[in-house]
């Protein structure tokens, strides 16, 4: 398993908000997260920080990972404690009122992996039957879209486009998705907050998985594109490759 992990401010904002990695547990597991903080007075950057430091805590102590249920359950239960977290911590500190923030977060094993989300930051896939969005975005603009109100054009340039109706660490009680899917040699997951995936297109995106580059070369140029096309926005992503020919190879 190789992984890579980039963020950039950006051309526009004061600051980071987004957080992000890699990280390996016990096993030898990989968990891959991306969170997109949102509040004032820089709590957006306190949320997804959290988020992001504990849950690399605890992967970094579990083992026992072995099928799907396990790592879907591990995943539900450590984002509802960490989302219990954020809202105490939101409740107790006035400057961090109304904070909260999204995350996508994939285990991914030898055999399977495991994708868990909450807003509008995404996890793609890269396999034998192309590529293809695994998430769905919890926002205002993709209900519209969803149910038949407006095209996904009009989604687009939509004046809503950032409005979010879940974030995790906003309400006392949060729902995720979450699904598993088969992971196999050559195929790639991308992550990505929306500072991405609003600024290059999935044609762009598969055209730069598909190529030669290094893991790190990938993950620059989605980066720079991103920055080319304007920037505006905080832009965090990790991709995660199956390698059966190198395992020890992580980047």
């Amino acid at each position: 398993m190789k992984t890579v992990f980039f963020t950039d401010q950006g051309r526009v904002r004061q600051h980071n908000e987004d957080s992000g990695g890699a990280f390996v547990n016990r096993d030898g597991n990989r968990l891959a997260i991306v969170a997109d903080g949102m509040g004032g007075h820089r709590a957006g950057d306190v949320a997804s920080e959290m988020t992001l430091s504990t849950m690399k805590k605890w992967w970094e102590n579990t083992e026992g990972i072995h099928t799907a249920d396990d790592a879907e359950n591990w995943l539900k239960a450590s984002i509802e404690k960490v989302n219990s977290l954020l809202f105490e911590h939101s409740k107790s500190h006035t400057e961090c009122d109304g904070m909260g923030t999204t995350i996508v977060a994939v285990i991914a094993t030898s055999r399977f992996a495991t994708v868990a989300n909450i807003g509008d930051s995404r996890c793609y896939i890269l396999n034998d039957t192309g590529f293809q969005q695994l998430t769905e975005d919890h926002s205002l603009v993709n209900e519209l879209v969803r149910t038949g109100q407006i095209s996904r054009e009009d989604a687009e340039h939509h004046p809503r486009k950032n409005v979010l109706l879940r974030a995790l660490g906003t309400e006392e009680n949060v729902v995720m998705d979450i699904k598993t899917i088969m992971f196999e040699d050559g195929d790639k997951l991308l992550l990505c907050s929306d500072g991405l995936s609003n600024k290059v297109s999935e044609s762009e995106m598969l055209s730069i998985l598909k190529n030669e580059d290094s893991l790190e070369e990938k993950g620059t140029t989605l980066i720079k594109l991103a920055n080319d096309n304007g920037g505006e926005d905080n832009i965090t992503l990790v991709i995660v490759e199956f390698d059966d020919r190198n395992e020890m190879g992580d980047e």
